[in-house]
């Protein structure tokens, strides 16, 4: 019987010639990844354990983004422990502030991730890697700490949904963040729940690589356990000049068995936006009436990446944020904030009257950078539109792709870029 790319990736990495959904299987990882709000959890875990060495020093990550630059005591904390246990160990891959990034942006961009690896983070949107042809996957803190100490992990070996997008004839500004809101819209926040999601489809191939680490970033808001794509000559490209180890193509077989397949045509496609309180509330741009905004956030492991931050210049190059609207962007990692100041952008973004952050997940996660009273409405480009998630538990996020958060902080409501004279 065939085997889906998932499916190939797993069994590869438990010394097994195959495997089936369902089945638990250990594996050896390629990369474990913790941020400051897991890591000093899997710290402390660690040490009970009483072993005297991480499994590798050079397969472990630990990347400070939520909280930092810190915004408090606890937070300072929390840093530190990272910081001492990466020196204590010699952890190679520790990022601090200055020389960092937002973590599902600054591996792929460093060349920590590949296709064939298996990855596990200490975060739900480890699941971002999948964009380069990886299996990658959260776990929990406990999870992560006997996986420094071990190198390995065990699974249950996931179904597999094959989604895929037909047709070249791209709506204006769409991109990957309205194809993966689009789906979570139709098959609802627990439509894959612990499935692989395997994107595919000549829409898929005509992607760029920043579209689908933000659509493979989102896998997780339809409950999947990973999101894949076959990696291809776009991958191959990116990682170029990035790969600092040999790294393996994986596809699926013609006869490999997939529970559910979703086929769909892009130019149904129009820009997306997820209304309070789940990612699955998406409505097209062209039904989302009159929202008025107190805030707008360009940024995330999302939509952090250069392509987004180009997008959000387009849209608001000579024009000026309405004056009832905070925007705040924030570039993915140091070497994207670089290359869009090398660019031009961020004099736009500045002279349009946005706030310009250095990389962190921030207001993301309701932590700092942009926290909402009670009663605003922000539209945001990060994943997420829980209650209470970006700040009081009575204010609204609405979801979108960076050039409709431009326009709407242009105009003061939920807006398209066409609307903006």
């Amino acid at each position: 019987m065939g085997m889906t790319i998932t499916e190939k990736i797993l069994a590869a990495h438990a010394g097994r010639n195959e495997v089936q959904p369902g089945e638990l299987i250990n594996a050896r990882i390629d990369l474990a990844l913790a941020n400051d709000i897991t890591a000093p959890v899997a710290i402390r875990e660690f040490n009970r354990i009483g072993v005297e060495q991480v499994f590798d020093r050079n397969r472990i990550a630990l990347v400070p983004d939520h909280f930092t630059p810190n915004k408090d005591i606890k937070s300072a904390e929390q840093a530190r422990t990272m910081r001492e246990f990466a020196r204590r160990f010699g952890i190679t891959h520790y990022f601090e502030v200055g020389r960092m990034g937002i973590e599902h942006c600054l591996l792929p961009q460093e060349g920590l991730v590949l296709p064939g690896d298996l990855v596990i983070g200490a975060d739900s949107h480890t699941c971002t890697y999948g964009a380069l042809g990886a299996f990658a996957t959260g776990v929990g803190s406990t999870d992560l700490a006997a996986a420094m100490a071990t190198g390995e992990v065990w699974l249950r070996v996931p179904e597999t949904i094959k989604v895929i997008i037909n047709g070249t004839n791209w709506n204006k500004w769409v991109g990957g963040k309205d194809l993966i809101l689009y789906l979570i819209g139709k098959i609802g926040v627990d439509g894959a729940l612990y499935k692989a999601i395997e994107f595919t489809g000549e829409t898929i191939s005509a992607l760029s690589m920043d579209g689908r680490l933000t659509m493979a970033n989102m896998a997780i808001e339809a409950g999947a356990k990973n999101g894949i794509f076959a990696p291809d000559e776009k991958t191959r490209a990116y990682l170029e000049r990035r790969a600092r180890r040999p790294y393996k193509f994986y596809s699926s077989d013609e006869e490999a068995c997939y529970c559910e397949v979703y086929e769909f045509d892009l130019g149904d496609i129009e820009p997306q936006v997820a209304f309070p309180h789940l990612p699955e509330n998406t409505r097209p741009l062209s039904e989302v009436g009159t929202v008025s905004i107190d805030q707008a956030v360009i940024g995330s492991c999302t939509n952090g990446r250069i392509e987004d931050l180009r997008a959000a210049a387009q849209v608001l190059r000579g024009r000026k944020v309405n004056s009832n609207v905070r925007l705040i962007i924030i570039p993915g990692t140091q070497e994207i904030y670089l290359q869009a100041l090398t660019e031009g952008l961020i004099e736009v973004f500045i002279e349009a009257g946005a706030a310009v952050s250095t990389p962190t997940c921030g207001p993301c996660l309701g932590g700092h950078m942009g926290i909402l009273a009670k009663g605003e409405k922000a539209v945001s480009t990060t994943n997420r539109n829980f209650v209470g998630r970006m700040g009081h538990p009575e204010s609204e996020i609405y979801l979108s792709n960076p050039a409709v958060a431009a326009a709407s902080a242009i105009l003061g409501r939920l807006a398209g870029p066409e609307e903006v004279k």
